[in-house]
C-alpha cells in the first residue's frame, strides 16, 4: 500500500515562553513544521479529541496566525501584522518521546519540535483595523482551567508578545540555508502562553482571554 506524504501547512514555534525555560533547561526558542495530519479546526470537531497516539501529551494555549503575505526579515511587529490575514486562539498538544520530559535542547529539534497536534479555534480576520490587534497582541491575559484554575499567563511572556515570536522566526529563517522562509498561506503558532500542563483522556480544558477580541476554547479529550 502506498502511503500518502504529509503536507506541510506551516510552523510551530516552541519555547518562546521565557517563564518555562528553567523548567526544561532550554533557554531559547525552537521551531518545527506542522502538517495536514496534525492540524485541525475545532469547528470541524464534534467528538472528544483523542490523545491515544501521543506520548506524554501536554496542553499549550497559544495564538495562531494565518499568513496572507510572505513576511520579510527585518520587519517590525507593525509591518508583520500587515502580513497576517487572520488571528486565532488554539491549543497545541505537545508530546515527548523522552520519558518524564527529560531532554536536551538538541533532542527537541530531533523530535520535530515536540509537536503532536494543533487545534485551531475561530479565525478572526485582521481586516481594516490592524491597530486593535497590534495593541491587544502585546497586552492580553489568559486563564487556563480544567475545573479549577490551573495556570494564568500574559502575552508578554511569549518573547514580549506573539508578534515578537513571529519576528524571531522570520529573522531566524533568513539565516537558515536548509529551510525555506515563511510563505504566504502558512499557519504559524507562536508558543504557549502558560506552562505546558499534562493532559489526559476524559479531561475538559477551557481558556478565558481578556484584553483581546478572541473567545476562549472549551474542549474535551478522549
Amino acid at each position: 500500500m502506498r502511503r500518502t506524504a504529509k503536507k506541510v501547512l506551516g510552523r510551530k514555534i516552541g519555547f518562546t515562553n521565557r517563564t518555562i525555560w528553567k523548567q526544561y533547561g532550554v533557554y531559547g526558542p525552537i521551531w518545527g513544521y506542522v502538517y495536514d495530519t496534525t492540524v485541525r479546526d475545532l469547528g470541524d470537531i464534534s467528538e472528544p479529541v483523542s490523545l491515544a497516539a501521543l506520548a506524554e501529551p501536554r496542553i499549550e494555549p497559544e495564538i495562531v496566525f494565518g499568513l496572507s503575505v510572505a513576511p520579510e526579515a527585518g520587519m517590525d511587529e507593525r509591518a508583520l501584522l500587515s502580513c497576517i490575514g487572520w488571528v486565532a486562539h488554539g491549543y497545541e498538544i505537545v508530546q515527548s518521546i523522552f520519558p518524564d520530559w527529560k531532554f536536551t535542547p538538541s533532542d527537541t529539534v530531533a523530535a520535530f519540535g515536540l509537536h503532536g497536534a494543533l487545534l485551531i479555534g475561530e479565525r478572526h480576520q485582521v481586516g481594516d483595523d490592524p491597530a486593535k490587534w497590534l495593541n491587544a497582541l502585546s497586552d492580553f491575559e489568559i486563564t487556563l482551567r480544567s475545573g479549577d484554575v490551573i495556570e494564568r499567563g500574559h502575552a508578554r511572556d511569549v518573547l514580549d508578545g506573539p508578534l515578537s515570536a513571529l519576528k524571531h522566526l522570520v529573522n531566524l529563517l533568513a539565516q537558515d540555508e536548509d529551510n525555506p522562509p515563511i510563505a504566504a498561506g502558512e499557519i504559524i503558532t507562536t508558543g504557549t502562553l502558560t506552562k505546558a500542563m499534562p493532559v489526559r483522556s476524559g479531561e475538559r480544558w477551557t481558556t478565558e482571554l481578556t484584553g483581546i477580541p478572541l473567545g476562549g476554547i472549551d474542549i474535551l479529550f478522549g
